[in-house]
């Protein structure tokens, strides 16, 4: 009796601590400190200044996650995995690394990382997207938004 009480004391512990660890973990994740100098914009302001030209919005998601839901409106389709990733924002800035380039994933994590990433490489006006394509505590996110999306058609 005695031990089948030590054993489950055991796992309640090693089952707490496992719940901690991923609670920190998670934290972490989602805590990304912003050292780019763009700052952040609503969904509706990216699509506003997109659509305007005011910005280059780049959705930085998979190709099964555009097919999933759609690009949005203005946005242009890079993901973010691809080796030249750097070298397709340069070419749709026409090489000039101050342009105002957003960034839109799909709860907001990929982009403020990516967002850091690119500032640390040189591009010096790099704008998050918080809320993403399907929403995060930043707000309800573009779809929700209601805002236009375009569907994705892969290259052949």
């Amino acid at each position: 009796m005695t031990a089948n009480v030590n054993r489950t004391r055991r796992w309640v512990l090693i089952g707490g601590g496992v719940v901690i660890a991923a609670g920190f973990a998670i934290r972490e994740y989602r805590l990304i400190p912003p050292d780019y100098t763009g700052g952040q914009i609503t969904v509706a302001e990216a699509h506003n200044q997109a659509t305007k030209g005011e910005i280059l919005l780049i959705d930085i998601r998979t190709p099964r996650e555009w097919a999933a839901t759609g690009i949005g409106e203005g946005a242009y389709p890079v993901d973010m995995r691809r080796e030249d990733f750097e070298q397709v924002l340069d070419q749709l800035s026409d090489g000039d690394r101050n342009t105002k380039i957003a960034l839109i994933c799909a709860r907001g994590v990929r982009s403020a990382r990516m967002s850091n990433r690119l500032t640390e490489a040189g591009f010096t006006n790099i704008i998050d997207v918080p809320e993403g394509m399907l929403g995060s505590v930043a707000g309800p996110g573009w779809v929700r938004t209601g805002l236009p999306v375009g569907a994705y058609k892969e290259d052949t």
